[in-house]
């Protein structure tokens, strides 16, 4: 399991590790509008997923942002941000962002990304900060679990990999 600290402190990631070549798990998280989205939503485009621990810290508004930035550069990319934020949070935080490119989606519910994707903090039940690439056949191409939870993730990386996604 990828090691992971949260302000420098080690923390347990629950679930399973993502790896390259994997078939993407399915999982059900709440769109802001209270209504059940799962991937196989998304079904036939690429998808780059970033799981943040909260929209309301400075660093995952930041990336937030940025990826808000990029997913409108993106052909047949949709950008989803997942989080532990309830919806109304996150509606609220993209109301006050401007963020229209993408989809935040809320785990708060069953964790069922969180617990499939191997981001979930036991110790927090916050989401592990990471990204992942799925292909347009819901295949994994990109991975990035980022090894300390309040820092950036590669975005040069991620992006590139989601343009060479198909």
């Amino acid at each position: 399991m990828a090691n992971v600290t949260f302000n420098q402190d080690p923390v347990t990631l629950l679930g399973n590790e993502i790896a390259v070549g994997d078939k993407a798990p399915d999982f059900t998280v709440l769109s802001n509008d209270l209504q059940e989205v799962s991937l196989s939503d998304y079904q036939g485009k690429v998808k780059l997923i970033a799981a943040v621990p909260s929209l309301d810290t400075g660093v995952c508004s930041e990336e937030t942002k940025r990826f808000n930035e990029e997913a409108d550069k993106l052909d047949n990319v949709h950008v989803l941000t997942v989080s532990m934020d309830l919806p109304f949070a996150q509606t609220r935080w993209c109301a006050a962002n401007g963020v229209k490119n993408l989809d935040t989606l809320s785990d708060h519910r069953d964790a069922d990304f969180g617990e499939k994707y191997g981001v979930l903090i036991k110790e927090l039940r916050l989401l592990a900060r990471a990204v992942f690439v799925v292909d347009s056949n819901d295949q994994i191409t990109y991975v990035e679990y980022v090894s300390e939870a309040t820092n950036f993730p590669d975005y040069d990386s991620a992006l590139q990999a989601a343009q060479k996604a198909e």
